[in-house]
């Protein structure tokens, strides 16, 4: 498989999960940290939920990176 289509296919599936995971994301930050009355809490879990989407598509853009 070329660079080129390892690429295609790597977007195309980092584009539907993102989408995917941020609708996750906004329902689980109405149901947990609207909720909740601390300002640190409350941005940890916002913070935590940002950041999740990177740590399962990092073997994702690896594969997408891989040479030839």
């Amino acid at each position: 498989m070329t660079s080129r289509t390892r690429k295609l296919i790597g977007a195309v599936t980092m584009l539907t999960f993102v989408v995917i995971y941020a609708l996750f994301a906004m329902v689980l930050a109405v149901h947990t940290a609207m909720k909740v009355e601390s300002g640190v809490l409350r941005f940890v879990i916002f913070a935590a939920l940002g950041l999740g989407w990177a740590l399962p598509m990092m073997p994702l853009i690896k594969w997408m990176e891989k040479r030839d």
